[in-house]
């Protein structure tokens, strides 16, 4: 399904491989989501079409069936292996069991989906992902395998995924307890993009709220209509004459009205109230961004500051002219290896995040102008029309 009422979707984005004789371009939708099985084992699966001349992609247009966990896992693997970039969010997980299968919450989850992979296609980096291309690409078997394939902390070994918990958990007890404080950047700069993104969560997050509110006012009001109509006529056909006609034309009218207002209650959920919503996904996702920043920076700083305990050691042992140097020295040798490579992915972090915020301002320029022109639009034309309707009541009555 394509969703009208976001930037970038089905953009034209360069590939490195692509062939310079024809524009690049990547376009992916969503759509016709079918309910397969039945009951605990019941979900919703997707067509994916995607149309592309990259050169790496099998053809020019390819069909696949995909599912929510699908889309979930290609999330999750960007997000391990694409650090300090703003991975697209995807739609919340309905848990509760009456509201999975409706028609609106289908439609809903079908444009979400479509939102978020069209925004990685469109993303000069992420569209160059293998996952990317195995998501858009690969069979239902192969997707599968792909899905359930162990990645990142759990494949580690037991004993060193044992070892990482513990470590964890020791250091969140020293920061609770008062033995040690986190590190954290003091960058001025950094702590002004910080505080930005708070007050655009609780903004966009009430923002969000209120419109909602207003979804449910038009429904409300639509269905007061509904049954205000119902009852008019009803009344009408108690009377003769023209008081008879007069309310048989109230009730109609009324009816009419209220099929405009319930769907307006839906524009307004889907082009406005939707795209709000998300927004507050995707400040969630940049305060992730955030986390993995700070634990970058953290390591580096540790990293570091072990390298001087591990001089110091050096020394002593060198003074003492010790059996363990040679071994120490090779350990020292690791450290500042390892420091080497965090500060390499601080830095990388820092690189996208700044590349990311002006992409991210700049979308979200564009997204929420037009949910708001499409908001102004249905008011105005909703507006006229309950006008001209009840002012056409007036001759009759």
């Amino acid at each position: 399904m394509n969703s009208p009422q976001r930037s970038g979707l089905g953009a034209t984005t360069p590939s490195p491989r692509s062939p310079s004789s024809q524009p690049p371009y990547l376009r992916v939708s969503v759509s016709d989501p079918a309910k397969m099985g039945t009951g605990v084992q019941a979900y919703i699966s997707y067509k994916v079409i995607t149309k592309t001349n990259f050169p790496e992609y099998d053809g020019p247009e390819k069909i696949v069936i995909r599912r929510y966990s699908d889309f979930l896992w290609l999330r999750e693997r960007l997000y391990e292996k694409c650090k300090g970039i703003f991975i697209p969010p995807l739609p919340e997980k309905s848990t509760v069991e009456k509201f999975r299968f409706t028609s609106e919450f289908i439609e809903m989850r079908c444009q979400a989906l479509d939102v978020f992979v069209n925004r990685i296609a469109s993303h000069n980096k992420l569209n160059q992902s293998e996952d990317l291309r195995i998501f858009l690409q690969a069979d239902e078997q192969t997707m599968e395998r792909a899905r359930f394939h162990e990645t990142g902390i759990f494949n580690k070994k037991p004993a060193a995924f044992l070892q990482m918990l513990k470590d964890v958990q020791s250091k969140v007890s020293d920061v609770v307890l008062g033995k040690e404080k986190p590190v954290e950047e003091s960058n001025p700069e950094y702590e002004k993009l910080k505080n930005y993104i708070m007050q655009l969560e609780v903004h966009v997050a009430d923002a969000q709220k209120h419109a909602y509110q207003l979804v449910k006012r038009h429904r409300e009001l639509g269905q007061s209509l509904s049954d205000f109509g119902q009852a008019i006529k009803l009344l009408g056909e108690c009377e003769g004459d023209s008081l008879g006609k007069a309310l048989s034309d109230l009730g109609a009218k009324s009816e009419t009205l209220s099929i405009r207002l319930m769907g307006e209650a839906h524009s307004v959920l889907m082009k406005f109230e939707e795209p709000l919503k998300d927004y507050v996904r995707a400040v969630q996702c940049m305060k992730d961004t955030m986390e993995d920043r700070a634990i970058a920076f953290r390591c580096h700083c540790e990293l570091v500051e072990a390298i001087k305990f591990k001089e110091i050691d050096l020394k002593k042992l060198r003074l003492t002219r010790s059996n363990k140097l040679a071994e120490a020295e090779h350990e020292y040798e690791e450290l500042k290896a390892d420091a080497a490579d965090a500060a390499k992915r601080f830095e990388t972090i820092v690189k996208h995040m700044n590349e990311e915020m002006t992409r991210f301002q700049e979308q979200k320029t564009v997204d929420l102008g037009l949910a708001i022109h499409e908001f102004a639009t249905g008011q105005a034309q909703l507006a006229k029309a309950m006008s001209d309707a009840w002012r056409s009541l007036l001759p009759k009555l």
